[in-house]
């Protein structure tokens, strides 16, 4: 009987030494740990606005930091290089997801480079970003309670998949998150390994805690239904304690990359059509990649 990762929806029952989907948690031991803590691929100084976040400290840059892993396999990732690092060890189809270049970054580091960057700009702190931060969420919580001390501001990027229980760790820490709501149907969630009510629930426990925009991405025959946009839009209006109606939602096109090169990009008046259909529903909608 293997250890269980409580990390995420899988749970993941890992034997010694063997690594869960997302190739970030390990049991050593048996105890689950971090294996991507400090380890990072990406680091860059971003506009806020690339998140994205439109309705949070508009006009301020923001230094993004990415490790490796993600619990979800969405064919279209546009950070497959890192998400997908290691997979291809054990899922020899998986071309390109080989190994990464990454450095070790100490928390203490990071906070300090941040605040460094924010004395010589309107720099507001740390993004959590690039590949799904939470499977990692040791690392997130250690930055960003120092990010904090410093008198500056964390946002995350995430894919919403994780357990209440590791949001309620970071949500002390966290001042705005982009989390994506990438379709509003159980069978497409299933196609990319995921769970829809687990995002929903994550959505409203974070949405009454701190500041959150959602982002869709419209991909051509999975989610691109007018009345699928509307039960989406509907349901985030909902969330009373939130104050729902006024929740932005990203509704962006759609690229082929990865290993869904097989359709055309989103049509563009159809990204501005939904649109139209969320705003029956929400104050703020934006469109993107269009």
């Amino acid at each position: 009987m293997g250890t269980i990762c409580k990390v995420c929806m899988h749970q993941c029952s890992l034997e010694p030494g063997q690594r869960g989907l997302c190739r970030a948690r390990k049991n050593e031991g048996g105890k689950i740990v971090c294996e991507n803590y400090g380890q990072i691929t990406s680091l860059a100084l971003d506009p806020i606005e690339k998140k994205p976040l439109r309705m949070f400290r508009p006009g301020s840059m923001i230094l993004s930091v990415g490790s490796y892993g993600c619990n979800l396999s969405c064919p279209f990732c546009q950070n497959h290089g890192i998400s997908m690092a290691f997979r291809k060890q054990e899922e020899p189809e998986a071309q390109g997801d080989g190994s990464v270049d990454m450095i070790f970054l100490p928390p203490q580091e990071l906070a300090e480079k941040a605040f460094l960057y924010s004395r010589r700009m309107p720099q507001t702190g740390v993004a959590f970003t690039y590949n799904e931060p939470l499977v990692g969420w040791e690392y997130v919580r250690d930055t960003a309670k120092l990010v904090k001390d410093y008198g500056m501001e964390n946002v995350l990027v995430t894919n919403g998949t994780a357990s209440l229980e590791v949001l309620e760790e970071i949500l002390p820490y966290m001042d705005a998150m982009n989390i994506d709501l990438k379709a509003f149907r159980q069978e497409t969630y299933r196609k990319y390994g995921g769970d829809l009510d687990t995002v929903r629930a994550f959505i409203a426990r974070a949405a009454g805690a701190c500041h959150v925009e959602l982002t869709t991405l419209i991909v051509p025959g999975e989610n691109d239904q007018e009345e699928e946009m509307e039960e989406e839009a509907f349901w985030i209006a909902s969330l009373e304690k939130s104050a729902g109606k006024k929740i932005p939602l990203h509704i962006t096109r759609f690229f082929p990359q990865y290993r869904m090169t097989d359709r055309a990009a989103t049509d563009v008046e159809l990204v501005y059509r939904l649109a139209e259909t969320a705003g029956k529903y929400l104050e703020y909608v934006f469109t993107g990649n269009c």
